[in-house]
């Protein structure tokens, strides 16, 4: 049996102190979002005159109910299009035994290497030409074009691993290639969909240039766009942004809390492959 040692008392005790320390942010922002406008005290100092107003003020202002019904549009059909392009792209690039697959592989992984900032200027005249400015379509174009390298490139180092005999004997049974896709396939991708989803969700929750750059002036407003509105150059009311990043922040946690064991197998099988 292993000894409990000074040397295990010693790790625990750092690793605590890691924890606690990655626990001061999350306590500052709950914090300061129940302290009242006028209280100066410290940001670590526990709050003394609890205040609800703070939620209220920041829903009502910033017309949170409207951005998170923005933000959730946004974020379900871009991520929707991500998965299914994305695993529809990589299985063809890790079945098909061909020089250009090789080379189309090759070509979204330099969409991973390249800053969308270069096509910054050309994208929002194209978006401008499209008239879809103002319109969430135009993020959820954009956010399908920067986001699939990636999620190709997560499902073709799973998909590499899975063995070919499942489509072979739904091949037997009858199956085309695209029935055996989304038969067989697709369902056995799971755990990798899990992290695809996961992590292009917070990328597009949580995106704040394009949708500044894309829906300024309209009535569309992603939830970091509108929470923006607290902050000015001369005031800003820090204790309604940080009420509203509580607001916003839950859908998230709770979609991360519940997807947690998926998201880990996914990435050990991710980069097994």
């Amino acid at each position: 049996m292993n000894r409990y040692t000074g040397r295990t008392l010693g790790i625990e005790l750092l690793m605590l102190g890691v924890t606690a320390l990655f626990f001061v942010p999350l306590y500052v922002l709950i914090n300061l979002s129940f302290k009242r406008t006028d209280d100066q005290s410290s940001p670590l100092a526990p709050v003394t005159d609890i205040t609800f107003q703070n939620y209220v003020d920041a829903w009502q202002q910033a017309s949170l109910g409207r951005a998170l019904l923005t933000s959730g549009f946004v974020t379900v059909v871009s991520v929707t299009l991500i998965v299914v392009v994305s695993a529809m792209a990589a299985y063809c690039l890790a079945r098909v035994a061909r020089g250009w697959s090789r080379w189309a592989f090759y070509g979204f992984m330099v969409g991973l290497l390249l800053p969308f900032q270069l096509a910054l200027i050309p994208l929002y005249t194209t978006v401008r030409d499209l008239g879809l400015l103002g319109s969430p379509w135009s993020l959820i174009l954009f956010y399908g074009g920067s986001q699939i390298p990636f999620s190709v490139f997560l499902y073709t180092g799973f998909i590499r691993v899975l063995p070919p005999e499942y489509e072979e004997a739904a091949a037997i049974d009858g199956c085309g290639s695209v029935q055996a896709f989304w038969r067989v396939v697709f369902p056995l991708l799971r755990p990798i969909t899990g992290t695809v989803v996961i992590l292009n969700v917070l990328q597009v929750w949580n995106d704040f240039l394009t949708p500044l750059l894309y829906l300024s002036g309209s009535g569309n407003q992603t939830v970091p766009v509108a929470l923006f509105s607290f902050v000015s150059q001369y005031v800003s009311q820090w204790n309604l942004v940080f009420a509203g990043l509580v607001i916003t922040i839950t859908p998230i946690l709770v979609i991360y809390f519940l997807m947690q064991k998926t998201i880990i197998q996914g990435f050990a099988g991710g980069l097994k492959g």
